[in-house]
């Protein structure tokens, strides 16, 4: 194997690899201040009229049009079975990846990252001088992260979404009582509420707004209702369609039904947040032992074995 080249050449590729990072940290900040920007100019001229938009080259979206590419390769060509292309389906849904490309990209980047972090972790192991174990230990951890990492992260993601849609659907239901009451339709207010709370919370934002779409295209409302739940599996949006369901087919007020739900909903956010408060003191309990009480011994106790440490 290859022998070790010195701590200085090994602290030389921490601080390049720490370079790398913060450089592609920004260079990723400004691809995507510029394609806000040109998404936004793409807009304005379709608005114009001007069918033909010619955007500039950018790195990023040809790495997604490559992923995009080996994942649609493996996914039509009948790699993987139907009943798994669903549950990646359900899971990036619930994640707030939609579009055709999501899965494409998921299945890329996981195939991308196979054998990608292996290579990486032999670079690295070489320019480390590593020995036999080492080798063996990295490439086998390298090999499982990159097998395991893009679903690590999509779930990561998906709770991080459902917790964020938890945490504004009352505020969106509160928005909607304010449509409600202003005389503005159920579809109207749905898209109204889409619109308002974008900038406060983007999960609300998103799936109130695929509703509203799903309520002008569907000729039956209550299965764009059922959908809205459906898509994140959350328990809070499977209650607000039957709710609203409810409420277009036997003609129950509207505010009063989306009152109480708000209502109930902020008590159990209250109520989970009591019980998260009332795990501390157990919680505390391991710290206090490991770090308090040593100290304390110490102050109590130190003056008397200092005293039979010098008697002796």
């Amino acid at each position: 194997m290859t022998p070790p080249l010195g701590m200085p050449l090994l602290w030389a590729g921490l601080f390049a690899l720490l370079a790398i990072g913060l450089l592609g940290m920004v260079l990723l900040q400004q691809m995507d201040r510029h394609r806000r920007v040109f998404a936004r100019l793409e807009a304005v001229q379709r608005a114009a009229g001007i069918d033909q938009v010619v955007l500039p080259w950018s790195l990023r979206r040809l790495l997604l049009r490559l992923l995009a590419g080996i994942g649609r390769l493996l996914t039509q060509g009948g790699v993987l079975s139907a009943r798994t292309v669903a549950e990646l389906e359900q899971t990036l849904t619930a994640a707030g990846f939609r579009g055709d490309r999501a899965l494409s990209i998921f299945v890329g980047a996981k195939m991308l990252l196979l054998p990608g972090l292996p290579l990486l972790a032999v670079a690295g192991l070489h320019l480390a001088g590593a020995g036999q174990p080492a080798w063996s230990v990295g490439l086998i951890a390298a090999a499982i992260a990159g097998l395991l990492l893009p679903d690590m992260t999509v779930r990561r993601l998906r709770r991080a979404y459902l917790r964020e849609l938890e945490r504004g659907l009352p505020d969106g239901l509160d928005l909607m009582v304010i449509c409600a009451e202003a005389g503005l339709s159920l579809e109207t207010a749905i898209e109204r509420v889409s619109v308002e709370i974008a900038p406060a919370n983007r999960a609300v934002a998103a799936e109130f707004a695929l509703c509203a779409s799903e309520l002008r295209i569907l000729a039956d409302r209550r299965t764009a209702l059922a959908n809205m739940a459906e898509r994140t599996g959350l328990d809070l949006l499977r209650r607000i369609g039957m709710t609203l369901a409810q409420t277009l087919q036997y003609g129950t007020p509207l505010t009063k039904a989306l009152r109480t739900l708000s209502a109930e909903m902020r008590q159990e956010q209250l109520t989970r947040f009591e019980a998260r408060a009332a795990r501390l003191p157990v919680l505390l309990t391991v710290p206090m032992i490991a770090f308090i009480l040593p100290t304390l011994f110490l102050v109590v106790g130190g003056p008397a074995v200092l005293q039979l440490i010098r008697l002796w």
